[in-house]
């Protein structure tokens, strides 16, 4: 009778399938890898060959240039891929453009990789498909009781109801720069604003992308460099301006007309956090699943196991025994690196 670790096993390169020789979102270099999304803690360039969607290959060749991989194959949506003995499934993951679960299937046992997820609407990427598996192996980046994430839509009134109070200032929003960033502007457009978006640089390119993919974001201006100038500033009153969070805290953000800071992450439940990095408007808007969705999705896949690849993965672990579930912590070094996964005190993607 197969066994769950016939299948899947942890590895210092990540999870790895021998029956496959494949590797999932593997940290270091691999010959063969299945790519869950385009997060650089996820998607890594170097690999001999890639297996990913479509939007997620495009993503990591903008990233890294085109010679990211010596070769590539798209995954369509929900078609079966059979490598060696064994048969691998992409399902929409619901956490940005081309994110993917991997569904991965041999002699009736069925273990379900999820990567990175949420379960709230997202205009801008295809939303979780729950599937009915054996083994789950989920993140808990907010795996704690604390993080309850309220409608993203609540949030971004929030942010409109300030830019309408205070017509005089510019609102500057941190906001992650690949999934984050661009879900944040189709939520405002969603919300009925009507006038230009301004971005950073950084978020220049990963905009493009989305895009060019058909996602809607209106009018979105790049800021160049003069505009910040004395003579150009005033422009900037009363506009929301969208820039990598750590571009919030330095000389970039302080040139503009007496700004409101804010922030979008699901940290911002955490009003030190916000303190910390001098936000001032917290606006908790995550790209990942909070307490209660973790719980709900667990249950719903209806696995016997749970494997936790990071984030607060004893608490998760813990919470699975009370109610009868195995789960297992598996202590994988690598992820949480970019995003709103990023550990206390590093920059949140800075480059990207």
């Amino acid at each position: 009778m197969m066994k769950p670790s016939d299948l899947l096993i942890p590895t210092p390169a990540g999870l790895y399938c021998p029956l496959a020789d494949i590797h999932i979102d593997p940290v270091r270099p691999v010959a063969r890898a299945l790519i869950t999304h385009g997060h650089s803690d996820h998607a890594r360039a170097g690999h001999g060959a890639v297996l990913a969607t479509s939007e997620t290959l495009a993503i990591m060749a903008l990233r890294y240039g085109e010679a990211f991989t010596g070769s590539r194959q798209v995954a369509a949506p929900g078609e079966t891929t059979r490598i060696g003995e064994v048969d691998f499934r992409f399902v929409p993951a619901g956490h940005v453009l081309g994110s993917a679960q991997i569904v991965v299937e041999h002699k009736g046992l069925r273990i379900v990789v999820s990567g990175d997820y949420k379960r709230e609407r997202d205009p801008t990427c295809a939303p979780f498909e729950p599937v009915i598996c054996d083994v789950f192996i989920t993140e808990a980046t907010f795996g704690l009781p604390v993080f309850r994430h309220p409608p993203a839509s609540a949030e971004t009134a929030k942010l409109l109801d300030s830019v309408r109070l205070f017509p005089e200032r510019t609102h500057i929003v941190g906001a992650y720069s690949l999934g984050k960033a661009q879900r944040l502007m189709a939520l405002i457009r969603e919300a009925g604003y009507e006038r230009p978006l301004f971005i950073h640089g950084a978020v220049e390119k990963i905009t493009e992308l989305y895009q060019a993919e058909g996602i809607p974001l209106g009018d979105v201006r790049k800021i160049e460099p003069g505009d910040r100038k004395a003579e150009g500033r005033k422009a900037f009153a009363g506009e929301i301006v969208i820039c990598p969070p750590s571009a919030i805290q330095d000389l970039w953000s302080r040139r503009f007309p007496d700004p409101v800071t804010a922030f979008a992450s699901g940290w911002m439940r955490i009003r030190a956090r916000a303190r910390q990095k001098g936000v001032e408007l917290p606006l908790i808007i995550s790209d990942h699943a909070d307490w209660d969705d973790l719980q709900a999705t667990i249950r719903e896949v209806q696995a016997g196991e749970i494997w936790i690849t990071h984030g607060e993965a004893e608490a998760l672990a813990h919470w699975c025994g009370t109610v009868g579930l195995k789960g297992m912590p598996l202590h994988l070094v690598g992820y949480g690196d970019e995003g709103e996964a990023e550990p206390e005190g590093k920059p949140a993607e800075a480059s990207a």
